[in-house]
């Protein structure tokens, strides 16, 4: 069970009498991760790989020894872990480096953030693929039938969201994995709002690329992670290339490292990798069943609760089919002023508008407008979820 009360201690920003729902868009970082990162910059800064003295040995081994902790928190092995921006660009990495053809076949969904949409249109005009588009229903649940259907044996690959940004609905992914694997099409898996929330093993899932960002899992901005399924590291072109990621260099060739390395090009944000592994030990410390059994119980209250006010529609569906983000608007206001109002009189902190996925909060939700989304944490507590509720019940009046 989930100590809050000692949670909250750890983030000084809370003292300020901020309530925090806005977690789905960044978490905030708790002291102990700061403190790692501190230590990297205070005391043993220097770069990474190459140096022979002390500190750059040092600061090697806490490097990769974060490659480790991120593999271990997915079930994966170091050498399938690269490191990254964050979700985003470990997406592009594997859209723009599995060499697609005129012909292949792109499988996505109208579920998607922007971050697992746009790579892919880019790729339908760049190299003039197809894209077909699976539809969830209006609660976001996606039916793995329809994947049966879309799916054939020209798609390369199958991307797909593990959680919904704006619903918080959880796809199936091992069913959509298996439709895959049988039509020999590759799966990856925007892991960004599962794996702060959520047990994840990527073995499980079988997926060959789940990318996922430090900023949402209580670590620092600038940072995220790439799993690649071992086989498949020589089969994608780096996006970038540079110092670190060659074996060989000469005036017409070079040969490239067989590893993560290979797509890690130039000095790295050292400390933001080191804060990653922090917050990493953090989630693991209070346990990650408890975590989603906290959420969980957040989530349940806040959308019986929000289905209890006149005039409030909830987009997000059943409590059992979701994790912690909910979406709601109120009739007549607009999402903006929502939130606005929500954070002027009561210091309650959600996201308003389109969430980065227009095409389901605009065609499936049929809201131009976007929605308020209320997204609860480790930190956030049965009191302040009563509080958003009434604070939505006085506006909605």
């Amino acid at each position: 069970m989930l100590n809050v009360g000692k949670v909250r201690r750890d983030f000084p920003l809370l003292k300020k009498g901020v309530i925090y729902f806005d977690s789905a868009a960044s978490s905030l970082t708790p002291k102990p991760v700061v403190d790692r990162m501190l230590e990297y910059y205070l005391e043993y800064r220097s770069n990474i790989e190459r140096g022979l003295y002390e500190l750059s040995q040092y600061a090697s081994e806490q490097y990769e020894a974060a490659r480790r902790k991120v593999a271990s928190f997915l079930g994966a092995k170091p050498e399938e872990i690269i490191f990254t921006k964050n979700t985003t660009e470990g997406i592009n990495l594997v859209a723009q480096g599995l060499k697609l053809r005129r012909g292949d076949r792109i499988v996505t969904t109208l579920l998607e953030h922007h971050s697992n949409f746009l790579p892919w249109l880019r790729c339908k005009q760049k190299f003039k693929v197809e894209i077909r588009f699976v539809k969830p229903d209006v609660r976001g649940i996606l039916d793995p039938a329809d994947f049966e259907k879309a799916v054939n044996n020209r798609t390369k690959i199958v991307a797909v969201t593990h959680v919904s940004n704006v619903l918080g609905t959880i796809s199936p992914v091992r069913e959509i994995v298996e439709i895959a694997k049988e039509r020999g099409s590759l799966v990856l898996v925007d892991g960004a709002q599962a794996a702060p929330h959520m047990e994840v093993d990527v073995k499980k899932l079988g997926c060959d690329f789940y990318a996922v960002s430090a900023h949402k899992m209580c670590g620092p901005t600038g940072v995220g992670a790439l799993y690649v399924k071992e086989e498949h590291l020589g089969r994608l072109d780096p996006l970038c290339l540079g110092g670190g990621t060659v074996e060989y260099v000469g005036r017409q060739s070079f040969r490239l490292r067989r590893g993560p390395e290979r797509f890690e090009a130039g000095t790295p944000p050292i400390g933001e990798v080191i804060g990653f592994k922090a917050a990493i030990e953090y989630l693991e410390n209070l346990g990650m069943g408890n975590v989603e059994t906290h959420e969980r119980k957040l989530s349940k209250m806040l959308y019986e609760g929000l289905r209890e006010i006149p005039k409030v529609e909830v987009y997000s569906p059943e409590p059992e089919n979701k994790l912690g983000v909910t979406s709601f608007n109120i009739k007549g206001l607009d999402p903006h002023k929502v939130a606005l109002i929500l954070d002027s009189t009561a210091k309650i902190a959600v996201r308003s508008g389109m969430h980065c996925a227009q095409p389901l909060v605009r065609d499936i939700l049929k809201q131009p407008q976007g929605t308020v989304r209320a997204s609860p944490y480790i930190y956030n507590t049965p009191e302040e979820v009563e509080k958003l509720l009434s604070t939505v019940e006085t506006i909605a009046r």
